[in-house]
C-alpha cells in the first residue's frame, strides 16, 4: 500500500475506537460536559462530522468548501461553536450515523484525489497525506475530550506519531498566529513511543530540543493538557517558549487547558 492508503486505514482505525466509546452510551451521557467549555460529548462529535463534511467538500466541491471559508471569515471566533451547537441538537443515534457517514465519505474521497493536487483548508492547502494525518490529530483531540468527560482510559498506539509529527511541522505556524517569527533554527524533537521506541525530528545536534512521553508531546501540542501537567524536557530558550504557544490545529490560538488536569 502506499504511505496514504496507510494514512487513511490509521484514520479509520482512529475513528472506529472513539466510535467504540460513543456507540455504547445512553443518551443522557452524550450530554456530559466535557474539558472544552461549552462542549458536551454530543458537541465533540458534531464538530467531528461536520469537519469530515468540509473536508470532503474541499476535496469534491472546491467551489462551495470557499463559500464555507467565506463565511467562516465573518465569525471566525464564533463559526466552529456553531456548527458543534447546530449538530448537537440532534438526537444521539442521528448524529452518530451523520459522523459514521461523512468519515466513511472522506476516506472515499480522499482516495479518489490525484496524486499532487493541493487540498483547500482554513490554514494552507495541504496534499491528501496531510489531510489524512490533520484528520487523525483532531479525531485523537477531540476524543481525549471525550474519553476524559467519560472517565475513560484509552490505551495509546502508534497512531500517536502522526499527532506528534503534525505537531512538530506545525511550530512555525504556532509562532505565526501569535504575531511572532519562528527561530531560524529547527529544535530536536525525541519521544518515547508507546512500545518503547525513539521517534526523533530535527538534527541530532540542534542546540534547542524537546524530549520525553509521545503521549504527553500529543496532549501539549492539542492542547489537552497544560504543559505544566506533562513530564516533558525542554532544553533552550526558543523551545521553551515554544511548548507555551505549540498548536497542532488550524485556527485562532487558544488559551488551552488549566494545569492540574491527570495524564
Amino acid at each position: 500500500m502506499t504511505d496514504v492508503d496507510d494514512l487513511l486505514d490509521d484514520l479509520c482505525a482512529e475513528t472506529d475506537e472513539l466510535d467504540a466509546v460513543v456507540a455504547r452510551l445512553d443518551d443522557a451521557r452524550w450530554s456530559v460536559p466535557t474539558p472544552a467549555e461549552g462542549w458536551t460529548v454530543a458537541h465533540q462529535i458534531a464538530h467531528l462530522a461536520w469537519t469530515d463534511e468540509v473536508a470532503l467538500l474541499s476535496a469534491t466541491e472546491p467551489a462551495r468548501f470557499g463559500e464555507v471559508v467565506a463565511e467562516a471569515t465573518r465569525d471566525p471566533a464564533g463559526f466552529v461553536d456553531l456548527a458543534a451547537q447546530d449538530g448537537a441538537r440532534h438526537a444521539p443515534t442521528a448524529l452518530l450515523d451523520r459522523w459514521r457517514r461523512s468519515r466513511a465519505d472522506l476516506v472515499d474521497a480522499l482516495r479518489a484525489v490525484p496524486a499532487g493536487r493541493k487540498l483547500d483548508w482554513f490554514g494552507p492547502p495541504m496534499g491528501v497525506a496531510s489531510m489524512a494525518t490533520a484528520r487523525i490529530m483532531e479525531t485523537w483531540a477531540h476524543g481525549q475530550d471525550v474519553v476524559d468527560a467519560l472517565g475513560v482510559r484509552r490505551e495509546s498506539t502508534a497512531r500517536l506519531r502522526h499527532v506528534a509529527h503534525l505537531g512538530v511541522r506545525t511550530r512555525d505556524f504556532a509562532y505565526a498566529v501569535h504575531d511572532r517569527t519562528p527561530p531560524d533554527q529547527p529544535f530536536r524533537v525525541e519521544l518515547t513511543a508507546p512500545d518503547g521506541a525513539c521517534w526523533t525530528w530535527g538534527p541530532e545536534d540542534a542546540e534547542q530540543f524537546v524530549t520525553g512521553p509521545a503521549l504527553d508531546f500529543c496532549l501539549l501540542v492539542t492542547q489537552r493538557r497544560h504543559r505544566d501537567d506533562l513530564g516533558l524536557d525542554v532544553v533552550g530558550p526558543d523551545a521553551a517558549y515554544w511548548i507555551t504557544i505549540a498548536q497542532a490545529f488550524a485556527g485562532l490560538p487558544s488559551a488551552g487547558r488549566k494545569a492540574g488536569m491527570p495524564v
